[in-house]
């Protein structure tokens, strides 16, 4: 709906013009969207990770609300006739048979078709809720504060990928629509670029491997990306720029906000996962997606299932003996050859 919006309005009008700037902001927008959350559920179908799945559905939602949002955008930026009633301009007017009322209806699909796929979503990602239960007990046990420190580890990871997206989106959408290449707040979004996906980088890597003095270099950059989207929030409502941000400011408005507020929420959660440094996690946070089910099927045992749970870090078959703390298990049914360290729940 989008590609098709984009389409017809190109075919009528220059795109480069500064008041239609939006119609190829709102498709980049998109396929970046898109492209985010295919790999985001991909990731998170990978690691088991239900948390990860709740932020896909919520960001879902938010793709919905800014589809509704875009609505308004198109036509802020379209209809922009005078005179509309004596001398009806087919692009700039909103009359019968003029552009906007072409593309108007692919406009209004488009959230509706989210809002549907957002549905079936919710049903399939309740059905895997049930199904990955247990991942986070196969990795850290059932120590409860265990549990609860690994959950916050997650959170922190999932909100720095979606903290990428939200800071790409905004800054893309400065660069299309608003920006002009010899402005001074050009160069400050284009510098900004690199040491924000840097910051990002090096925090994921701080708190998987629980290194303190990056982690402490990376929220104080964190509480710097704060002011850096206030100080773009006041750009978009100034009297001497908001001109510029008209036919975008809605949207930049809202990305700018949930930004902030994530990466606020970033800062929060990373000051509690910082909390938890050295206290036994770090294994579980760098090897946590490393085992493996070996199922032997009822029947094979007297009617009894076994399954094995490989708790090393490259879950295989061992040919030798057991090296490990745990016990060896002999199987009269692998021909004689001992098993690794295993765990085995009957």
């Amino acid at each position: 709906m989008v590609a098709i919006t984009f389409r017809l309005v190109d075919d009528k009008v220059s795109l480069s013009q500064e008041g239609y700037r939006t119609i190829p902001c709102y498709l980049a927008l998109f396929a970046l969207a898109e492209i985010f959350e295919l790999l985001m559920a991909f990731d998170a179908l990978r690691l088991r990770n239900v948390i990860q799945l709740i932020g896909i559905l919520l960001f879902h939602l938010a793709c919905m609300v800014f589809a509704a949002v875009q609505v308004h955008q198109t036509r802020t930026a379209l209809i922009t006739g005078t005179d509309c009633d004596t001398n009806a301009d087919l692009i700039k007017c909103d009359v019968p048979g003029s552009l906007w009322r072409r593309i108007e209806p692919y406009l209004i699909v488009a959230p509706c078709v989210i809002a549907g796929s957002w549905l079936f979503m919710l049903f399939w990602i309740r059905q895997l809720y049930a199904e990955f239960g247990w991942a986070i007990f196969h990795i850290v046990g059932a120590n409860p504060k265990m549990k609860t420190m690994y959950q916050y580890y997650q959170i922190m990871i999932c909100l720095l990928k979606f903290d990428f997206f939200f800071f790409t989106a905004v800054t893309m959408q400065l660069l299309i629509v608003v920006l002009a290449q010899n402005s001074t707040e050009f160069g400050v979004t284009i510098s900004a670029i690199p040491v924000v996906l840097v910051l990002l980088g090096l925090c994921a890597i701080a708190v998987q491997r629980e290194i303190k003095w990056l982690m402490s270099i990376s929220l104080v950059l964190m509480l710097a990306a704060e002011t850096y989207f206030i100080y773009k929030l006041v750009r978009f409502y100034e009297p001497s720029s908001r001109g510029q941000y008209q036919t975008t400011r809605a949207t930049l408005t809202i990305f700018t906000i949930v930004a902030f507020l994530i990466l606020f929420a970033t800062f929060a959660v990373g000051l509690r996962c910082f909390a938890d440094f050295d206290r036994g996690l770090q294994s579980s946070k760098v090897h946590g997606g490393s085992y493996q089910l070996v199922a032997i099927k009822p029947g094979q045992l007297n009617g009894n299932a076994i399954l094995f749970l490989d708790v090393s870090q490259r879950p295989k078959y061992s040919t030798g003996g057991s090296t490990g703390n745990m016990s060896e298990h002999q199987s009269p049914y692998n021909s004689g050859n001992a098993l690794g360290p295993r765990i085995s729940i009957e």
